[in-house]
């Protein structure tokens, strides 16, 4: 059985496939599930978009946090919420630790080529640093 399941999620339409794959894990009620979600923190200020308004971080953690609530009221198991800031794929992998996670769930977008090395594959660098066993949730 399953006692902890860490959930990484994102803003993204790919969060909605990584909840609903959950209904498929058939998990049991002692099993503790823990929605998080990692906002990245910027290398530095140069990185910044600065000709479009910005998200306030006290604006933008609520949003997240709103956002994990409505995921947690649909789980019939016991959770809770983490919302932490930093690299993705390192934070992932340290809250797993943490939580001694029997299990991460994580989608992918399903980069390829150029793109995968640029922007690298948060769901790819978890699977090779996780503790634990992880399914990986593919975009539709």
């Amino acid at each position: 059985m399953l006692k902890t399941i860490l959930v990484a999620l994102d803003s993204s339409e790919l969060s909605q496939h990584v909840i609903q794959s959950l209904d498929e894990l058939q998990i049991q009620p002692a099993t503790k599930v823990v929605l998080s979600q990692v906002i990245p923190s910027f290398e530095s200020d140069m990185e910044m978009v600065v000709d479009r308004p910005q998200i306030s971080e006290e604006h933008l953690y609520r949003h997240i946090e709103k956002q994990l609530e409505a995921y947690q009221d649909k789980l019939s198991c016991e959770s809770e919420l983490e919302i932490v800031r930093g690299d993705p794929a390192v934070e992932i992998v340290r809250l797993a630790h943490i939580h001694r996670a029997d299990l991460i769930v994580i989608g992918t977008r399903g980069l390829t080529g150029l793109k995968r090395i640029l922007e690298g594959s948060v769901s790819s660098q978890v699977v090779v640093d996780a503790p634990c066993s992880v399914l990986v949730v593919k975009q539709d």
